[in-house]
């Protein structure tokens, strides 16, 4: 069998990356004898220095007139479309007799359009363009939601009924794993944090939904009562705001941006942190809780959108605005030993199907069963 694999452009968006990748490795090791192929949009040259409006304007080009006219020239016996955001990509292949399928991670622009108006010059044209993508998955023969939220959110949204989607969950990395604490203890010291304090951890980008903003009301309330806490941010810096904020309570010496990290040092820190705290208004799936869990560290979640899906029984679930209830659950970790062990190996229990392999396999049996109905 012919996969084609139709991706982002190279290094634009990090998640649908890791997911391309992940997808790939999975299927060649649970369907070695298949031949897999990539295809992706161009990235814009490195050594052209132009406009912010003339490379915009040649991106748009690429993504919605000469890439899809490429792919319309392919032959594969599956198309899979491995990010809604390029669901136009179903339009142009709608003539072909292969199945053609659909990832939907999520469709957090339609409930929070800030994700796009806030971050591009052109938010209208932006918005435009991400409706009419998303809508190209009409025109799919099927849709892989990563998690059941997700379908729902389809489903009630778009002109897809619930018997054409396929929940099939995201997964993560082996390389997410517990390290020995000669190399966790060092790198505490080395960023601050002393054995005795309890050190939170939030990873990935700082949009509104992250929801930062409580985090730091958090840890004003709790540096307020005196225990010894530390909160960490990886992934983008905190906001002018939330700066000004950190700085008017105090707060600089119990808070630390430890920058964007490689993988390598990411588990490191993951494995440094006593808490992951992810209070998101709003999530496809929620990676980062898997990859904490992964790596031994207790966690601390939203209790709304496909979260209380991915944690499990394995987390405590609160709601996402309500500062008292995640300084108790901090306090809770603090205290409570015997509960966060109990929490640390619920959480390793609870992340062992998440492996690309199991999540290869269900999409390739997708991928059959579709060719056999044709």
């Amino acid at each position: 069998m012919r996969v084609a694999i139709l991706r982002r452009t190279p290094q634009v968006s990090f998640s649908m990356d890791v997911y391309a990748d992940g997808l790939i490795s999975g299927l060649k090791a649970v369907r070695p004898t298949w031949e897999i192929v990539e295809f992706a949009p161009a990235s814009y040259p490195a050594d052209k220095k132009n406009s912010v409006w003339l490379v915009g304007l040649w991106k748009y080009y690429e993504r919605y007139w000469r890439y899809p006219r490429m792919i319309e020239k392919q032959n594969a016996d599956i198309f899979h479309i491995i990010d809604h955001s390029d669901g136009h990509l179903a339009r142009w292949l709608k003539r072909k007799a292969q199945p053609k399928i659909v990832t939907c991670h999520d469709l957090i622009n339609l409930f929070q359009p800030e994700n796009i108006y806030s971050r591009t010059p052109l938010p209208f044209v932006s918005m435009a363009a991400w409706k009419f993508a998303i809508r190209g998955m009409e025109k799919a023969d099927r849709i892989i939601s990563v998690s059941a939220h997700t379908a729902k959110d389809v489903v009630n949204n778009l002109k897809i009924v619930k018997e054409n989607i396929t929940v099939v969950p995201d997964a993560i990395e082996s390389i997410f794993r517990i390290l020995p604490k000669t190399v966790v203890e060092p790198f505490r010291q080395q960023n601050g944090v002393s054995p005795e304090t309890l050190c939170l951890l939030n990873v990935g980008s700082n949009h509104p939904r992250k929801n930062v903003f409580t985090i730091l009301k958090v840890m004003k309330a709790l540096k307020e009562q005196g225990l010894p806490v530390y909160f960490w941010k990886t992934g983008a810096d905190f906001t002018p705001e939330q700066k000004i904020f950190i700085q008017t309570h105090d707060l600089q010496n119990f808070v630390a941006y430890l920058g964007k990290p490689d993988k390598e040092k990411l588990v490191q820190i993951y494995n440094a942190a006593d808490v992951l705290i992810a209070p998101s208004l709003y999530e496809g799936f929620g990676m980062t809780i898997l990859e904490a869990m992964a790596c031994g560290t207790p966690v601390i979640t939203s209790n709304v959108t496909s979260l209380p899906e991915v944690a499990g029984n394995a987390a405590i679930l609160v709601e996402p605005l309500d500062v008292q209830a995640m300084v108790k659950a901090v306090c809770c970790l603090l205290e409570d030993s015997i509960y966060r062990q109990s929490l640390i190996e619920a959480g390793l229990a609870r992340v062992k199907p998440f492996t690309w392999e199991n999540t290869a396999e269900q999409i390739a049996t997708v991928y059959e069963t579709m060719l056999k109905e044709r």
